[in-house]
């Protein structure tokens, strides 16, 4: 239950309410018809929450604001709603105090629904798809990957919780020019233990990594010489099966590692081999959008895109002042290209599987893919602009004592989600990540692995082992919290029980708002905020040696407290400890 929100609802018709019996009563003309916004103010000294509905319904009513704020608190019946007073503020507004009904009934939606507090509907009947990571299977993963991991991991969590059905899908891309480097950079690794390193050149445009030395070591080992005099295409096909079947486990047993299990590993393979690629390029080509030119197919993606542009308010003559460019379908050697088969993945979200809408993970690097691909979809009749969404997310920087981190102690390259997760914790890895996905991050080595309030981890999950201690400790001499009918809510009466509810009643609206904003880390910043805020309760407020009624009170408050943070680290992959 959103307390919050019903407490905006309330205010909306106690309102209307109050407008609709002064009107009765000729103290406001009828038929006014204006929004009653309702915010939580910066300053809560003067009440708790405000609407500013007098001063937009004002001038319509041919009245200053005050007077119909006058009018409207003459006729407010607060009696049985959640607050205790209104009154009216500099030119009009509206300021509602809370009372203990409200606070009573946010103890009471925690402890009722426990480990599904926070939960919604607001998408409830959607079915989405998260698709992330997705990393090139030629080589591990690198920190791009570990941050879209735990972005897409944790979104996926955030969109469930808020009622959409949820799909993870990882997109293999085993098929291509990448797999064909992959092949021939193996290769040469195989000739070079053979015939030595100086007898046979490396592909300039090859995987340098050790691992493709030791993806050639293992293959020599199990296969010797025979390869040497093989069909070359032969060679390629085998040598990027067996390196796809040694890069492909380790993947997944990182990811796992990681605390990331996908729905679906989909290979690019199926898509050519299924002719879903040429049948999806055919589609494209019926409907007007292709055009053949050098012996190859070509896509007109700038008409696409113009067209997306002028449909979206842009105006025609700026629009074609653009540099836009088509794009290759298909080559003249009859290859299709990455983005055709991006398209065919893309049109088998929407077109086969039918989700409503697919959102995807990318590296900032990919802006300039985004509208081309929204556009594609567009061009195939399948609502890109509306249902496919992108978060682009910025690169990471690993620093140490405030020193940027370059090289891997394992393999003197770039540090891998493997190296990292030798190095920091888990819980750590997954926290640091979730940041907001459009801001350039600096991942603190020190800080991630410190055991102090600085590291914000740390400092959360102390706060629910800290709990966790508490109510052990008093459950041991006899005294555990009571169920809620036992809880005299009236007697948490201090500005630290108040403010430690209230910060409880907002979990579910910072969900709504990662919902809507695709961005996760509302869940990290509420959790640091609430752990605070607890801190201070507790120590303001004391438990042992209390009164039994105010120690039922606030016994209650700090199991309250222990069930959001442990919803909420739930919700981030992190884990909530009993102790520390």
């Amino acid at each position: 239950m959103n307390m919050i929100q019903s407490a905006k609802d309330q205010i909306v018709e106690l309102t209307k309410r109050a407008y609709a019996a002064a009107a009765t009563d000729g103290m406001l003309p009828e038929g006014v018809d204006t929004p009653v916004p309702v915010e939580i103010p910066k300053d809560t000294a003067n009440g708790d929450y405000t609407t500013t509905f007098c001063l937009a319904a004002a001038k319509a009513m041919h009245k200053s604001p005050r007077d119909v704020a006058q009018a409207l608190t003459s006729k407010m019946a607060l009696d049985g709603s959640y607050f205790t007073s209104v009154e009216i503020a500099g030119p009009g507004f509206l300021n509602f105090r809370l009372g203990d009904k409200w606070y009573g009934d946010v103890l009471a939606a925690v402890d009722g629904e426990g480990a599904h507090y926070g939960r919604s509907e607001g998408l409830h009947g959607k079915k989405y798809m998260v698709e992330f990571v997705s990393a090139n299977p030629t080589g591990p993963m690198h920190m791009g990957n570990a941050r879209g991991g735990v972005l897409g991991d944790t979104l996926a969590s955030v969109l469930d919780w808020n009622g959409a059905e949820v799909w993870r899908e990882f997109y293999v891309n085993d098929a291509g020019n990448q797999i064909e480097k992959f092949a021939k950079s193996i290769e040469a690794r195989y000739f070079q233990l053979i015939q030595g390193e100086d007898a046979v050149e490396f592909p300039e445009d090859g995987y340098h990594g050790d691992d493709i030395r030791e993806l050639a070591k293992a293959f020599y080992d199990q296969h010797g010489n025979s390869y040497v005099n093989c069909d070359t295409e032969k060679r390629h096909a085998d040598m990027a099966r067996f390196g796809l079947d040694v890069n492909l486990p380790k993947m997944k047993g990182d990811l796992r590692r990681y605390g990331i299990e996908f729905d679906e590993w989909f290979y690019e393979s199926t898509l050519h081999e299924s002719g879903y690629v040429a049948n999806t390029v055919q589609a494209l080509s019926d409907a007007g959008w292709t055009y053949e030119q050098d012996g190859a197919l070509w896509l007109k993606t700038a008409d696409i895109i113009r067209d997306q542009l002028v449909k979206a308010g842009k105006k025609r003559e700026d629009v074609d002042k653009l540099d836009l460019k088509d794009d290759v379908l298909r080559r003249a050697n009859g290859f299709y290209t990455y983005f055709a088969a991006d398209i065919a993945y893309h049109r088998n979200k929407f077109g086969v599987r039918g989700f409503d809408k697919v959102i995807n993970i990318w590296g900032a690097d990919h802006h300039g893919h985004v509208a081309r691909l929204k556009g594609a979809m567009d061009a195939l009749g399948l609502d890109g602009t509306g249902r496919l969404d992108i978060v682009l997310m910025q690169l990471v920087k690993l620093v140490r004592d405030g020193e940027t981190v370059r090289m891997s102690k394992r393999t003197g390259k770039t540090i891998s989600l493997s190296d990292l997760l030798d190095e920091i914790p888990v819980d750590a890895c997954r926290w640091f990540f979730n940041t907001k996905p459009d801001t350039q991050m600096e991942f603190d080595l020190g800080l991630a692995v410190r055991e102090d309030s600085e590291n914000p981890v740390y400092y959360v999950q102390y706060a629910h082992a800290r709990i966790c201690s508490l109510l052990k400790a008093l459950s041991d001499e006899g005294c555990a919290a009571p169920e809620m009918g036992k809880v005299d809510i009236a007697l948490a009466t201090t500005e630290q029980e108040r403010e430690l509810v209230k910060a409880l009643s907002r979990f579910p609206e910072e969900l709504a708002m990662a919902a809507r904003d695709y961005d996760p880390s509302y869940i990290n910043r509420y959790l640091v905020a609430l752990a605070g805020t607890f801190h201070r309760f507790y120590n303001a407020c004391r438990i042992k040696g209390e009164a039994p009624d105010l120690v039922a009170v606030r016994l209650k408050l700090a199991e309250a407290t222990k069930q959001v943070l442990c919803n909420g680290l739930g919700i981030l992959g992190v884990t909530a400890p009993e102790k520390m």
